[in-house]
């Protein structure tokens, strides 16, 4: 009976220590089976993403518990974080590429810890965007461009899917070649790479004559012409659009046209090109822009008078060229006008709108008022021409622009800065007569008198100054005569300069248009 009795009195006591401990453990067990976790946000489990997608990964911490318990780990080590509101956000996001975690844990008593991984790899190289730079020599024509996006996934041309292979090369076809083509790359992570790609074109070359709208009502002027292009002398016929007159040669549709009384109906531009292209001859429009004296007139009568050079004191420049000679080229009207003009061309089908006058007037700029003008006269000219290549080159045509002679040395007289110029034409066209050179003028005595010389040292100048934007020179010879008589030896002279000195083409300038044969060879 005692050895009973005191077994119980050993027992009575585990029992209720036993008890005591599991009312001490119960509440702490139900606590961890409900206990929550610390959260990390803002980066999928496995994902692949950018270096700024990291920026998003966030760590919270578990229901009731203080942020500042949380601790947070980066690849295994302690991460410095920054607070943000109610979360933790790695001070540092700039991980380089490759594999990466990120861990928040609770420390917790008598417990195992709380923890919360995400796994994820950082990706932050772009793809890689190669365009085939080959040039285009026709603008109508269907047009392929290549290229490659290396380590990209999907691929876009001007906002539209285009399929790629495993290697990254794409292929785009058009029916006919743009001005430009906005690409962009993307890869899995989401880095994309964009590129506003310009089309390279290449000028088929050209031997020329100019001819005016009038020129063309004769048949004494017209007829020797087409006679010089079905023998082959010639390739291409320069027909103006609108002359220095202001007059447009043909019924244009461009409502300023029709409202000023600018057109006439000296021939029918639609059916000329039409002739001429089925002859095989290409069509080049001359445009004289800003020497305009028919929208000058009646844009300062009808009390539009900023769409006019004036002098410092208010009145219509003249500059010796008569009454509402200049427009104002840094007036949005005027501009607008010169573009229609150009737009509606290429769209007729003019192989080339080709510039004249695109320019300030000769004069002092300090005696001059150009109502709305920012910036330098030469960068409103430059950004003319980058406005007009977009809109006639989406309509397959090249865009010119004829230029004084003495803009390759000093274009400030002018505003006709060369290097500028050329990286929104697809060719300069240089006025370069040996009549209009002074003795000593590229230390030529006479350039007159030595039309070879002076050619070849003028045009070298142009093709040095266009060099770099890939622009080609075709420059405007001398087919007339002033103090001396220029013949078919003469222009020889010239076309061989130019040749050697890097322009293979040429634009001959009579205002006549009488040229004979001009000393050109037949086609054999």
């Amino acid at each position: 009976m005692a050895t009973q009795a005191s077994r119980r009195r050993r027992v009575i006591p585990l029992l209720i220590g036993a008890l005591v401990v599991l009312a001490i453990v119960a509440p702490l067990s139900v606590r961890a089976l409900t206990a929550s976790d610390p959260v990390v946000s803002g980066v999928d489990e496995g994902a692949t993403v950018t270096t700024d997608a990291v920026r998003l990964l966030s760590v919270s911490a578990p229901e009731g518990q203080d942020l500042a318990d949380v601790q947070v780990f980066l690849d295994g080590a302690p991460a410095q974080t920054r607070r943000d509101g109610d979360r933790l956000l790695l001070a540092d996001p700039a991980l380089p590429d490759g594999a990466h975690s990120v861990s928040a844990r609770v420390p917790a008593r008598m417990m195992p810890d709380r923890e919360a991984t995400r796994s994820f790899t950082v990706d932050g190289t772009a793809p890689v965007l190669e365009v085939d730079p080959v040039a285009v020599s026709d603008p109508r024509k269907p047009f392929t461009l290549k290229g490659k996006a290396t380590g990209a996934t999907a691929v876009t041309a001007d906002d539209k899917t285009v399929p790629i292979g495993d290697d990254g090369a794409f292929a785009v076809q058009f029916d006919k070649a743009p001005a430009k083509v906005l690409l962009s790359a993307r890869d899995g992570a989401g880095n994309s790479a964009k590129q506003d790609f310009t089309v390279p074109v290449r000028h088929p070359g050209m031997k020329a004559v100019h001819m005016t709208a009038m020129a063309w009502t004769s048949d004494a002027l017209r007829e020797p012409v087409l006679q010089m292009a079905r023998e082959g002398r010639i390739n291409t016929i320069q027909l103006d659009i609108k002359d220095e007159s202001g007059e447009v040669g043909y019924q244009s549709q461009v409502p300023l046209a029709r409202e000023i009384g600018a057109t006439r109906s000296h021939y029918d531009a639609k059916a000329v090109v039409d002739q001429l292209h089925q002859a095989g001859v290409r069509v080049v429009g001359r445009l004289v822009a800003f020497r305009d004296p028919i929208l000058a007139r009646a844009s300062w009568t009808s009390g539009k008078t900023d769409r006019v050079v004036q002098t410092h004191d208010g009145r219509p420049w003249s500059g010796g060229y008569g009454d509402y000679a200049f427009t104002n080229f840094a007036n949005p009207e005027v501009v607008g006008y010169n573009l229609d003009l150009a737009t509606e061309a290429a769209t007729i089908g003019f192989d080339d709108v080709l510039y004249d006058y695109i320019r300030r007037p000769e004069g002092a700029l300090g005696q001059m008022k150009l109502p709305g003008l920012q910036g330098t006269p030469e960068q409103a000219i430059a950004d003319f021409l980058a406005k007009s290549r977009d809109a006639v080159r989406d309509r397959g045509a090249f865009l010119g622009a004829s230029v004084f002679g003495i803009a390759a040395s000093r274009p400030g007289p002018v505003a006709q800065d060369i290097p500028l110029m050329s990286k929104h034409v697809d060719y300069i066209a240089p006025m370069v007569y040996p009549s209009h050179w002074g003795p000593g003028e590229y230390g030529v005595a006479q350039p007159e008198s030595q039309p070879y010389d002076i050619t070849a040292r003028s045009v070298a100048e142009f093709v040095a100054k266009a060099k770099d934007s890939g622009t080609q020179v075709i420059p405007w010879l001398q087919a007339f005569s002033l103090r001396k008589s220029y013949g078919p030896a003469e222009v020889q002279a010239q076309i061989k300069a130019a040749q050697d000195s890097g322009a293979s083409s040429f634009l001959l300038w009579n205002a006549s248009c009488r040229y004979d044969t001009a000393g050109l060879q037949p086609a054999t």
